[in-house]
């Protein structure tokens, strides 16, 4: 398939963060308090070095766009890895003319490749931009430059790197989150195995150490958790402005043909698990909630609009 290359000049930034992705951060803000009362109660414990231990976590969220730290992210964490040049030399026109049509520098992201017979693709941290080998050797021209065009979306919206630092700092409370559970699952074990009074005084000793932490934090660890349904929520709208990113490029058309594939596919297989008597599992409404992806209905719905013709100004008579 052969594209008439021009600029759009969709967006004039490189890269930025839309509403979605300022969003999605303050989500992640009282994680981010857990997390710090975690690292500055960790600190103590080193006296005054402490401080560069909460300095460096602080300091750590901008790893999210430096470059080395992302390849080694997208290698040993996405498990990634850079085209061949057989693979760049099909990647690199297709990539090119998204990248043409939105108005961005060629150096501005990173191709990479994953080895897995799926349909997928991912934006990374800053810069990073994957595309599985079975999308990269199945999908004609059109429908890997809507896929493409999609994930620069992402990068062009903030999500992808709003993500990430959200993930980071969150990261300590997580941790401290499930020793905690951990440590309580084991002392209630042990505490039970003698006598139930031991078992009621772990469980008012936890409860006294929850409501000391809800109190120093204001009541926000009760949103805690709200908070997995409200990052779905926006996670599906992200997806939702990715997919307009690609239509805005004109490339509508073909992200049609790839989710209507993708749909297809998933039906295929349902029906195949079906006649051989394997029980299908069945999605609860709360975690449909939990969905980090629109269903293809819903994202074809939404890309109707581009596909409906336009009208193009009639010649003179």
């Amino acid at each position: 398939m052969r594209f008439t290359q021009r600029r759009s000049h969709i967006s004039e930034y490189q890269r930025g963060a839309d509403a979605t992705a300022i969003g999605g951060l303050l989500l992640h803000v009282p994680n981010f308090l857990g997390s710090l009362l975690v690292v500055g109660l960790v600190s103590l414990f080193f006296g005054t070095p402490g401080l560069l231990l909460v300095l460096a976590w602080l300091a750590g969220g901008a790893l999210v766009v430096h470059r080395p730290t992302e390849r080694a992210l997208a290698r040993y964490v996405l498990k990634l890895r850079p085209p061949t040049q057989q693979e760049l030399a099909r990647l690199a026109p297709v990539w090119r003319e998204v990248l043409t049509r939105a108005g961005i520098e060629q150096h501005t992201y990173e191709l990479w490749v994953e080895d897995s017979d799926e349909l997928n693709a991912v934006a990374a941290a800053g810069h990073i931009v994957g595309v599985t080998r079975f999308a990269l050797e199945q999908l004609p021209s059109g429908q890997l430059a809507a896929v493409l065009a999609h994930e620069l979306g992402h990068h062009v919206g903030g999500h992808s790197w709003s993500g990430l630092l959200g993930y980071w700092y969150a990261l300590p409370g997580r941790i401290a989150w499930r020793v905690m559970q951990l440590m309580a699952y084991v002392i209630f074990r042990v505490s039970s195995a003698f006598s139930c009074l031991g078992g009621l005084v772990v469980l008012a000793f936890f409860g006294f150490l929850a409501f000391m932490t809800v109190s120093a934090l204001y009541g926000l660890p009760l949103l805690l958790p709200l908070i997995p349904y409200l990052m779905a929520a926006v996670s599906r709208r992200a997806e939702l402005l990715a997919d307009r990113q690609a239509a805005a490029l004109d490339f509508a058309p073909m992200l049609a043909e790839v989710l209507w594939r993708m749909h297809t596919a998933q039906e295929q297989a349902k029906a195949a698990a079906a006649a051989a008597g394997r029980p299908l599992p069945r999605q609860s409404p709360l975690a449909r909630l939990l969905s980090s992806h629109p269903d293809h209905h819903t994202r074809l719905h939404h890309l109707g609009p581009y596909l409906q013709p336009r009208p193009y100004p009639q010649p003179p008579g």
